[in-house]
């Protein structure tokens, strides 16, 4: 699998599960702005990528921006400035690999077809260029599994990802593969609550100085149960896929839309699903989640990680 990610808080927590399921391989980290600029992302990546002990796997930088236009990363709230919270980490000894992360992503996928899995984490800029580059792309992909849009009902506004960069979630969705996509009413119930922070505590420095840190950080939003971990999903799902329960649908993204004034459409960004396609559509969306088997995939593996890191 290759990551392409934005970290961020949430990013880093799914960097862990990831690192600590020994069944994955992974490939690369490709990074884009979102969360925090492209640069403060990429040291991000590095940072984490030694503390998780991934020396082998390439950091990839990619898009500063959208493929269109002026949109800004979200800087403070809710990640903080640097991105990750209350989470101080070493500066990285190693620097990111040479190139562009849409062409590190073609030609990853491209060397073994059939066989890589994308996860997409943050806005969908570098995904959106690579298969702009290489439209074949989405046939060598064994697939693409995403953390964005709402599937389960019309969403009041659209998530930061999809509308960090609309037109990029627009090239995605339309590029003629089945995409898996995670979206943030269903990754929404994966909360941690006290029972999970406190589980998380006993992973000795992973729990210590990662794991505890980023949900207990001020700025993430929380209901009486926690702190969501929505991009924690995406990797949980492809680890196990019965974590999520997902329907075929036929998912448009609004890119010219204006939520204001009489006749509105939904504003650039949002997710439009038909759940009842008439043919096979072009994404499997997630209505729901197993939060019990959620919660126990992504504590078996950072206990593992935990053992490992000391």
């Amino acid at each position: 699998m290759i990551i392409d990610c934005d970290p961020g808080i949430d990013d880093a927590m799914a960097l862990a599960l990831a690192a600590g399921s020994p069944e994955l391989e992974i490939l690369g980290i490709t990074t884009v702005a979102g969360n925090v600029g492209l640069d403060r992302t990429t040291a991000n990546a590095l940072r984490l990528r030694e503390f998780l002990d991934m020396d082998e796997v390439p950091v990839v930088a990619g898009s500063p921006g959208p493929l269109s236009g002026d949109r800004p990363p979200r800087e403070g709230r809710p990640h903080g400035v640097s991105g990750l919270g209350a989470v101080v980490l070493p500066e990285a000894t190693r620097p990111p690999a040479a190139g562009h992360a849409a062409g590190f992503l073609v030609e990853a996928v491209r060397s073994r077809p059939g066989e890589v899995t994308l996860v997409a984490l943050g806005p969908l800029t570098n995904i959106a260029l690579a298969l702009r580059a290489e439209p074949r792309l989405a046939e060598w992909a064994r697939g693409l599994v995403l953390l964005g849009g709402s599937y389960t009902g019309r969403p009041a506004v659209p998530d930061f990802n999809m509308a960090a960069d609309p037109e990029a979630a627009a090239v995605v969705f339309g590029a003629g593969w089945t995409v898996t996509a995670i979206g943030v009413d269903a990754a929404g119930r994966a909360r941690a609550g006290h029972a999970v922070v406190e589980a998380m505590r006993a992973t000795g420095r992973l729990g210590g100085e990662l794991l505890v840190p980023c949900v207990e950080f001020p700025g993430r939003a929380r209901g009486d149960d926690g702190p969501a971990v929505y991009d924690v999903c995406a990797v949980a799902h492809v680890i196990d896929p019965a974590v999520t329960v997902t329907v075929p649908a036929a998912v448009t993204v609004e890119t010219s839309g204006d939520d204001s004034g009489p006749g509105a459409r939904p504003a650039p960004g949002t997710t439009l699903a038909d759940l009842r396609p008439r043919g096979p559509g072009n994404a499997l969306v997630a209505t729901g989640l197993d939060v019990d088997r959620f919660w126990e995939l992504t504590l078996a593996a950072y206990r593992g990680l935990g053992r490992r890191l000391g």
